[in-house]
């Protein structure tokens, strides 16, 4: 496990009568993408606002042991991508990137490796008005990596982008993390983070829902799978499946859900007890799925 770069704290913010974050608290370590999954809405843009110090709210984030503001160059301790680049549209792009690095004192040459680090050196003359969506999002990549920051924030940068530039995106995030970084990617395709974070924040209706490494996230999921079966003696392959912590659920005719066993072990079941299975089939619980489930229940694993 990584050494903690980041840490919010306790984050929370009303608007009105209306609770918009409740107690959200999150920890970066180096060499791990955390990947922040919730719903639109959620909350998850609100919570990176605060932890960058763009909205007032309660809590507080620390970065190495101290507030953001207390940093000299901040740029040199967290990027930040919230939504493509932002600048002039008729400024071109590495006239933009130089004249930003050049509030942070980084030189020009820094620039132009950024470029061909995030694929666009040949895009370099084009105007911020003519970057498709996807080129945008490698732009504001550049931007947030200027000063070199051990952190690296980005809200929502898969929207929108091609299978490609979503796989760029992955291998992109994950050598940088490799490099000790410390990663947050908040995002709604929860597929996507199935193959990208290391550990997952999951956000619901402002408060933290689930917390947990990602190989415990799945291990839970998979926890969660249900088996389609047809057989012609349901009742006796219920008993079974009950006496061994399962539960059985016909679903018309022949047919059946189970919950609680796998395939395998209901096979071997159904094996010993001479049932024939005309169709045995597990359905695999994604971390959509999973997402959904606990959206509702609610409950923190650690």
């Amino acid at each position: 496990m990584g050494d903690v770069l980041a840490e919010a704290q306790s984050l929370g913010r009303s608007s009105g009568p209306k609770r918009v974050l409740d107690d959200v608290s999150l920890v970066l370590r180096a060499g791990e993408v955390t990947g922040f999954v919730g719903a639109n809405g959620a909350g998850k843009t609100t919570a990176i606002h605060l932890m960058l110090g763009l909205l007032r709210g309660e809590g507080r984030t620390l970065f190495f042991g101290r507030p953001l503001y207390e940093w000299g160059a901040p740029g040199t301790v967290v990027g930040a991508v919230l939504g493509g680049v932002a600048g002039h549209p008729s400024h071109r792009l590495r006239a933009h990137l130089r004249m930003v690095a050049a509030g942070s004192a980084v030189t020009d040459r820094r620039v132009d490796e950024l470029l061909e680090t995030v694929g666009l050196a040949d895009a370099a003359r084009l105007r911020l008005s003519e970057l498709s969506l996807g080129m945008a999002q490698r732009a504001g990549i550049a931007q947030a990596l200027l000063g070199d920051p051990p952190v690296l924030v980005l809200d929502e940068p898969a929207n929108g982008l091609d299978p490609h530039s979503i796989r760029w995106l992955r291998d992109f995030l994950r050598d940088h993390a490799a490099q000790g970084r410390a990663i947050l990617v908040s995002s709604h395709l929860l597929g996507e983070m199935e193959q990208l974070a290391d550990r997952v924040v999951v956000l619901t209706r402002g408060r933290v829902a689930a917390a947990a490494p990602m190989a415990r996230v799945l291990e839970r999921a998979a926890s969660r799978r249900a088996v389609s079966l047809e057989a012609p003696d349901l009742s006796t392959l219920a008993r079974l499946v009950a006496e061994n912590g399962g539960h059985l659920a016909p679903t018309g005719g022949q047919g059946a859900r189970v919950t609680g066993l796998d395939r395998v072990r209901i096979g071997t079941l159904a094996l010993k007890a001479g049932v024939p299975l005309y169709r045995l089939h597990e359905e695999r619980t994604s971390l959509e799925d999973f997402y959904l489930g606990i959206a509702e229940e609610e409950f923190k694993i650690s």
